[in-house]
């Protein structure tokens, strides 16, 4: 009796423990579960404002995306009216600058896309290899070129290797060397030059230096003509001009300005009409513009000449 009587005080402290313990734990509970609640039904002052701002950046965004989708009908319209426009003065459908190049490099994005990092790794050193025999092929090639331009002196400022106009958008040449559409009899002809639409009265550049070997002012289809004597077989001509500025035998530079631009002779509009001749015979002359045009102008313009545009004369 005595023995029990000992446990009891202590028992009731451990119960007292245990209960208190218990308790102390469902108020946490509670007061977790109240946080969870009132976090889940009410915005703290941060959060609202947080939630004010996404609102606010929501709206704006839509805004843009409605405006930006508007803008892009607009352009799509535009671009369709252009291309209209260009089909009924040229007859022919507008070129794309960067189609081919596009499509090369989805090509390529797909070709390399489907192959594992595994054969990625394993065509690495090859790929390194042959970008480094291209490099010393083009170091070659360029010391090639280099010894060249040397040996030739002065003589190098005798071959044409600028535009005959002042075009550094590359948006003035409308036909390029080859057969084209003539616009007078609807037929196909051999173009043998690169037209310019340029604006009457424009300067024309002689593009190499030289000497004025003929100056027509007859009425041919040509109209007015400048040819130049360049030298070592090149010859330049320059047709359907307002005005002349220089001689018959008269000595001009690269750059100088022999005359303006016109609609003379048969021509169906303002421009320029303009060969290149080596040897007596008309080459073309979209690989003659190196002096003024980086790799990337070549390319573009090159593409532009090859579009099919129709000429002028």
């Amino acid at each position: 009796m005595s023995k029990n009587t000992q446990h009891t005080p202590k028992h009731a402290h451990k119960r007292r423990i245990i209960g208190l313990t218990f308790r102390l734990f469902v108020w946490i509970s509670a007061a977790l579960l109240y946080y969870a609640c009132f976090a889940l039904l009410f915005d703290t002052p941060e959060e609202y404002k947080m939630r004010e701002q996404t609102d606010r950046l929501r709206s704006e965004y839509e805004q843009l995306s409605n405006r930006y989708d508007s803008l892009e009908m607009i352009l799509d319209n535009i671009t369709v009216r252009d291309q209209s426009v260009f089909r009924i003065l040229f007859e022919t459908n507008p070129y794309d600058l960067d189609i081919e190049h596009q499509e090369q490099r989805l090509a390529n994005y797909e070709k390399n896309v489907s192959k594992s990092k595994k054969q990625l790794l394993s065509e690495l050193p090859n790929k390194i290899q042959e970008m480094s025999l291209r490099c010393d092929e083009l170091e070659k090639s360029w010391h090639k070129i280099n010894e060249l331009s040397d040996k030739m002196g002065n003589k190098i400022n005798s071959i044409p290797s600028i535009q005959p106009v002042i075009n550094k958008q590359l948006t003035l040449l409308t036909a390029g060397y080859g057969t084209i559409l003539n616009p007078f009899y609807r037929t196909l002809k051999s173009h043998q030059g690169v037209d310019y639409t340029v604006g009457e009265g424009s300067s024309i550049f002689a593009t190499a230096d030289g000497v004025v070997k003929e100056v027509s002012d007859k009425n041919s289809t040509l109209g007015k003509t400048i040819i130049i004597d360049h030298g070592n077989g090149y010859q330049t001509s320059y047709s359907h001009l307002l005005s002349v500025g220089v001689k018959r035998g008269q000595k001009v530079q690269r750059g100088d300005i022999i005359a303006l631009s016109g609609n003379s002779g048969l021509s169906l509009a303002p421009h320029l009409h303009y060969e290149i001749r080596y040897n007596d015979m008309r080459i073309d002359p979209i690989h003659y513009f190196f002096m003024e045009l980086s790799p990337e102008q070549y390319q573009r313009i090159i593409r532009i000449a090859q579009s099919g545009m129709q000429s002028f004369d």
